[in-house]
């Protein structure tokens, strides 16, 4: 049997966002999502999410760009100072996942208040009414130790018993689709390297007792997504229940002046996610469409 789950990051990015995803679940292949808690259309996805009771919602835990939930004063190994555009100086999280990796790697980030921010974070969802199905984390951090066990702690205090797994298959792509597209190559081997820290995921994963997909598609790809593409990768799904990452959105005013490297690519991703052939290619090769919440109910009932 195989298995897929399509989850939407950066719910709460920007309303063009929020609409995008909300799109791509009830037109589309879409069913889970992630919401940022520091995302400054928070509000508004809280309220769409609300509309719309089969989207399965998950923290998608921010500890790189923006400002945190908690008072950056007590996030001093997560933060820095930062000139605004008024120039004036505030303290918000790093914005160079360089620095943040060589942080996490080298033992200089509080495990503690990776844990109290990842906490306040899921519990601003809790509060505002979204049963939190699962959680993931932005630029996926998570697949550092160092990050991936207080963000457990925090998701297990909240009742939360459902993570990412941002680890895919050795190969996420044919090599004829990677050889045709030279610019993902770069990404793939930064994926590659990462691969070192798979295994202790997977142990720290099931020691605390979690459930997780065998893996995740469409990282190598982030940006890239096309029919052809999603196709693709269809085509080599193997047996289990995966996860398939997309950013759909619209590339309004908003996301302009938002901190993100991918907008008019969102657009491109919303139009291949409705695409009525995406979904008989998933059929016709037997791939379940699934959510977050379906695969934490499988696990408690199994």
């Amino acid at each position: 049997m195989r298995r897929l789950i399509v989850n939407a990051d950066d719910f709460g990015l920007t309303t063009g966002v929020n609409r995008a995803i909300v799109e791509a679940h009830t037109r589309g292949i879409v069913t889970s999502s992630t919401l940022m808690a520091n995302g400054h259309a928070f509000d508004d996805a809280v309220r769409l999410a609300k509309t719309r009771p089969e989207l399965s919602v998950g923290c998608h835990i921010v500890l790189i760009d923006g400002e945190p939930v908690l008072d950056p004063a007590k996030l001093s190994s997560l933060t820095s100072f930062r000139s605004t555009k008024a120039r004036s100086v505030k303290t918000a999280f790093r914005d160079s996942l360089k620095s943040f990796a060589a942080s996490a790697l080298s033992g200089r980030l509080d495990p503690q208040q990776i844990e109290a921010e990842a906490t306040a974070q899921i519990r601003k969802l809790q509060t505002s009414g979204i049963a939190v199905s699962h959680i993931d984390s932005h630029k996926h951090t998570h697949l550092f130790p160092a990050v991936l066990k207080p963000l457990l702690r925090a998701a297990r205090n909240c009742g939360v018993k459902a993570v990412r797994n941002p680890f895919g298959p050795r190969r996420p792509l044919k090599s004829g689709e990677l050889l045709t597209r030279p610019g993902l190559w770069t990404r793939y081997a930064e994926v590659r390297i990462l691969r070192a820290l798979a295994s202790k995921f997977h142990a720290t994963v099931k020691h605390e007792g979690f459930v997780a997909p065998e893996g995740t598609f469409g990282i190598v790809i982030t940006g890239a997504l096309d029919e052809n593409i999603f196709c693709a990768i269809a085509e080599i799904i193997p047996e289990g229940t995966w996860e398939f990452v997309c950013h759909p959105g619209y590339n309004d005013s908003d996301l302009q002046s938002a901190n993100t490297r991918l907008r008019e690519s969102r657009e491109t991703e919303l139009h291949v996610l409705t695409m009525p052939e995406v979904r008989e290619v998933l059929s016709s090769r037997g791939i379940e469409l699934i959510s977050y919440r379906d695969l934490v109910a499988g696990a408690a009932g199994s």
